[in-house]
């Protein structure tokens, strides 16, 4: 079983495509290229920890929770309503998540903080809402899918690669 941390997937939301410039025709092949991806990444027994700004639609979001492989956990983004939080599928809804992981400590949350709860005893900040759009921080990573090839991305992944903006990914 792998843990993968993901954001700003942005499901049907037009708006995202000419915000952040993705490279999509249209939502349909935006979609579908979100949903190949996670499912190629992600095994069924896997958990996903999603950083918010799951979907345009709410009512769309319970549809695609179940085509989407493992158990997903969810903190809320600034994009993501009440129904979001409250469609079935999510193992867990919440605001900010503390866990460990291989022996490191992460501090879970849509935004991306400016200092941290063990911050300086090497807790790792992961995040979203950015886009890959702010400059590298130490132990501080973007997970959303914009700096990460449209696909959820592991802590080893994180680790090896080293804080990075959408800019640098090129």
């Amino acid at each position: 079983m792998t843990i993968w941390f993901t954001a700003d997937t942005h499901f049907s939301d037009h708006r995202t495509i000419n915000i952040w410039r993705r490279p999509f025709p249209d939502v349909a092949a935006m979609d579908a290229l979100l949903v190949e991806r996670w499912n190629a990444t992600v095994a069924p027994a896997d958990t996903v920890w999603h950083l918010g700004d799951v979907a345009r639609r709410a009512e769309a979001v319970a549809p695609l929770l179940a085509r989407l492989n493992g158990t997903k956990h969810l903190l809320r983004g600034n994009n993501d309503p009440a129904a979001t939080l409250a469609a079935p599928g999510w193992a867990s809804v919440g605001d900010y998540a503390e866990l460990e992981l291989d022996g490191r400590k992460l501090v879970l949350g849509h935004y991306p903080f400016r200092s941290w709860n063990g911050q300086h005893r090497g807790a790792i900040n992961l995040h979203g809402h950015s886009h890959g759009r702010l400059a590298p921080m130490k132990r501080q990573h973007d997970v959303g899918v914009d700096v990460h090839g449209f696909e959820p991305v592991s802590l080893d992944q994180l680790l090896a690669a080293g804080p990075r903006s959408a800019v640098e990914r090129g």
